[in-house]
């Protein structure tokens, strides 16, 4: 085996994992779960520990989690000299050899530099001229798929330097190929599902289904499979210190926990295009025995007997011509839910609380996420028997 990067002095290490705004709750929940150490929650990432095992498992098992950062160096930076020197003092060779390809991206939260890419740019300069002076070549640049993914942090004068063991962002689980206009994050689809409480026992419902997201994260999450497992890959695999014997262990271990639980898993889609889609993405995930869609309006969608969660993600107004249709949308979402859904409890997800308005429902609680770029609210409401009489 190569011998480990010096920047892992003891079995346990300091990582993080980059989420969603809204999600850090969930991801520290899960991160405890799997065994890590020294948990912090942070703006959209969360802090741990953990040995190089638990980076591997990390990467495969977390729903809620973007990518896994390491740390390897920080350094004070107040000029453009400040970030070449800072990056090129790094041991690079400990981590990539001549025939590696890397990339940097970089984020900036300063006054001092005003373009990422620049700063990037310096960065590259930077590594690739301590490869020459000591080998008298330069590796390569790849921005697409490189070998050595490494992220850049700058706040106020301060920078940070992580590798990214991840490679592509964990929310590629790679069961999806096909798509609608607005296809929901899987990550954030996750999110939502462990956000509701759902017990992975009762009945989950999503009446709106779009792909099938919702539905192939709830079906993934009640039989314990690694939302990890359909990927092609992850960056730490093309690392130098890769242990190909350990991957293959923690990824064993992970595929032996899976169970058997099969709740009822049921999706409604109006257009038959966009439910052939869903069928698709639930096939690629091989989960056609788990999840049942319907191609049937919210309203004509027979409720599942016993209880369980609804989540809905319903069009947003930007999606649609004019404004008393998103209300009478919403409308039709309270009605049906109080005449249809006794006995649920039901979530809804919108960047509209004005539309949402027409639900006619008391939600409790309202949680702040974001679908993209739209700031949204996740609404919960208690489907009990009465609410119907109540607001009539």
């Amino acid at each position: 085996m190569p011998e480990r990067p010096a920047y892992k002095p003891s079995p346990d290490f300091n990582m993080t994992a980059q989420t969603m705004y809204g999600l850090e709750p969930v991801l520290a929940e899960e991160l405890l779960r799997l065994g890590a150490k020294d948990v912090e929650k942070h703006n959209r990432a969360v802090s741990f520990r953990g040995d190089l095992g638990f980076m591997y498992k990390a990467n495969l098992c977390l729903r809620t989690a973007l990518r896994v950062l390491v740390p390897i160096e920080d350094f004070e930076v107040r000029s453009e000299q400040d970030i070449y020197a800072g990056i090129k003092k790094i041991p690079w060779e400990v981590f990539m050899g001549m025939d590696d390809t890397f990339a940097f991206s970089a984020k900036l939260n300063t006054e001092l530099f005003g373009h990422s890419q620049y700063v990037s740019l310096l960065a590259k300069d930077a590594l690739a001229d301590r490869f020459r002076e000591k080998t008298g070549k330069r590796p390569t640049v790849d921005v697409e798929d490189p070998a050595l993914r490494i992220r850049l942090f700058i706040t106020g004068d301060h920078c940070s330097v992580s590798l990214d063991s991840s490679g592509d962002s964990l929310h590629k689980r790679g069961y999806r190929e096909q798509t609608n206009l607005a296809p929901l994050n899987e990550v954030l689809a996750a999110g939502m599902v462990m956000l509701s409480g759902w017990d992975r026992m009762s009945n989950f419902v999503d009446p709106m289904c779009g792909s099938g997201t919702l539905l192939i994260e709830a079906a993934l999450l009640a039989a314990n499979i690694p939302p990890g497992a359909y990927r092609k890959g992850f960056g730490f695999q093309r690392w130098s210190d890769f242990d190909a014997e350990l991957w293959a262990k923690v990824h064993a271990g992970a595929m032996e926990r899976i169970t058997g639980n099969k709740p009822v898993i049921l999706g409604g889609e109006v257009s038959k295009n966009v439910a052939r889609k869903a069928e698709t993405n639930i096939a690629i995930a091989d989960l056609k025995e788990e999840i049942t869609v319907k191609n049937v309006a919210f309203e004509d969608l027979p409720a599942p007997e016993g209880r369980g969660v609804l989540i809905i993600n319903p069009p947003y107004g930007e999606r649609m011509d004019e404004d008393e249709d998103i209300n009478a949308l919403y409308k039709m979402i309270g009605d049906t839910l109080k005449k249809n859904w006794t006995g649920y409890e039901a979530w809804v997800l919108t960047p509209n609380l004005e539309a949402a308005k027409f639900i006619k429902l008391t939600p409790r609680p309202k949680i702040r996420l974001f679908n993209g770029a739209l700031d949204c609210r996740f609404l919960r409401y208690e489907l009990y028997a009465g609410s119907r009489r109540r607001e009539e």
